[in-house]
């Protein structure tokens, strides 16, 4: 760099310099002319002059204070509500606790004992007709938790629908208890069964079999009608089928259950029983009859620490085995077939009964979906596996609901519910017109 060339640089600093001390003495009284503007604003125009709408909002409080506020805001309210603070902390306590019991009761695993080797040891009994779904669904259920499960049979054509299965460890047990003789062989066979050791497979150590329980299902599909149209012998049938029928098959497994101190479980219909409403005699006298039988069962083998379980089920869906049916179908005689005096007295509201239930699907095979048979199996397993199971369980959409009503509403407010009305016997008494079979007729297509 020559000498010109520096002395040329001098002078450039020397007017920087002079420029920055400029630039900042005006910036200097810029300032401090505004500040003066300003203060003079503030001391002769009035507080408040702006809009709220013009004027800055205010800083937001800082977060710590809010939330202290918030929270010294909450516990002055609960210390002046404390009887409402405890029902809520109950109630949300309460409702959460019960979510949380249904979940883990729900998604648990439900597995049979098996025994050391690994092969399959508890051995159920279902005693009911081989071809009704819920027994149906039991079994296949039953079996694929890990139990044996024997269903009683009582001919030839019973034994093969079990066998049309085609599960190995879904079995016929044939016991006729109309033969005294072939039940007693029957029994003594199934206790041999029960008491033989056995191989599950070659060069496994031999275990025995362990009998956990019978589930009782009976015929769940009863007649309806007036008591004037069912006869004495549908009476006695009925009876014999399923009350005689399922004493004798108890009476039958009494002496392997007290062996064993196996469970017992009675599954019965309970909404018409709950309700009892007019044209069901038959099935409210039966499943009552079966309910006392019960009773009696329990307090007989609780005496030897022997558990007695009751169902009550309300209405599934059963479609995946078989039709689409309930526990309480309508079963009854044709009002057409009726006498001309009891269709004159009865026929008008048992129509409109059976068209109520149907419609709610209380009564009829068809109708809006019940519960999920999951719901039973559950429920069965429970009973059967459970150190202290209940004595009542109440299974199945509408079971819970129904009796409270039958127990608790009128019975003249459940008919009136179910569409029952007074009839007057002077009405009924006088003579039809001469175009009264086809209003009949129309009536029996309404059914």
């Amino acid at each position: 760099m020559t000498a010109d060339d520096q002395h040329f640089l001098d002078v450039l600093a020397e007017y920087s310099q002079d420029i920055r001390k400029f630039t900042g003495s005006i910036f200097d009284a810029s300032d401090r002319h505004f500040q003066s503007v300003a203060a003079y604003i503030k001391r002769t125009v009035p507080e408040g002059w702006l809009p709220e709408n013009a004027r800055p909002a205010p800083p937001p409080p800082p977060l710590h204070r809010a939330t202290s506020a918030y929270i010294h805001r909450l516990q002055d309210w609960v210390s002046r509500n404390r009887a409402l603070t405890a029902a809520l902390i109950a109630f949300v306590g309460t409702g959460g606790f019960l979510l949380w019991r249904e979940k883990r009761k729900h998604t648990r695993k439900r597995r049979a004992r098996r025994a050391s080797n690994g092969a399959r040891r508890e051995v159920i009994v279902i005693a009911g007709p081989p071809n009704s779904p819920i027994t149906k669904s039991l079994s296949l259920d039953l079996e694929r938790r890990g139990f044996i499960v024997y269903i009683v049979c009582s001919d030839l054509e019973e034994e093969q629908q079990v066998q049309s299965e085609s599960r190995a460890d879904v079995r016929p047990l044939h016991l006729d208890v109309a033969d005294v003789l072939g039940t007693q062989e029957a029994m003594q066979r199934f206790n041999n069964l029960l008491l033989r050791p056995h191989v599950a497979f070659a060069g496994a150590s031999p275990h025995n079999l362990h009998f956990r329980g019978i589930v009782i299902v009976p015929d769940l599909i009863y007649p309806s009608g007036p008591i004037e149209t069912v006869s004495p012998e549908l009476w006695s049938d009925v009876l014999n089928a399923k009350v005689l029928h399922t004493i004798a098959v108890t009476q039958a497994f009494l002496p392997t259950i007290c062996d064993f101190k196996a469970r017992v479980l009675m599954l019965t219909p309970s909404i018409v029983a709950s309700l009892r409403p007019p044209f069901h005699s038959v099935e409210t006298a039966v499943v009552s009859a079966l309910e006392g039988f019960t009773a009696s069962l329990r307090g007989e083998l609780g005496t030897l620490g022997i558990d007695v379980c009751q169902f009550k089920l309300g209405t599934f869906d059963c479609t995946h085995v078989g039709g689409k049916q309930h526990l309480q179908p309508t079963a009854g005689p044709n009002t057409f077939l009726w006498p001309t005096s009891a269709r004159r007295l009865y026929a008008n509201n048992f129509v409109n009964q059976s068209r109520i239930a149907h419609s709610r699907g209380l009564l009829s095979q068809t109708g809006s979906t019940g519960s999920s048979l999951r719901e039973l199996h559950n429920a069965v397993f429970d009973a059967l596996t459970q150190k202290r199971p209940r004595r009542v369980w109440r299974v199945g959409r509408g079971s819970v609901t129904y009796d409270l009503v039958g127990n608790w509403a009128p019975s003249g407010l459940v008919g009136w519910m179910m569409g029952v009305r007074r009839v007057s016997l002077n009405a009924a008494a006088e003579p039809q017109l001469e175009d009264s079979v086809q209003s009949w007729e129309k009536v029996e297509r309404a059914v």
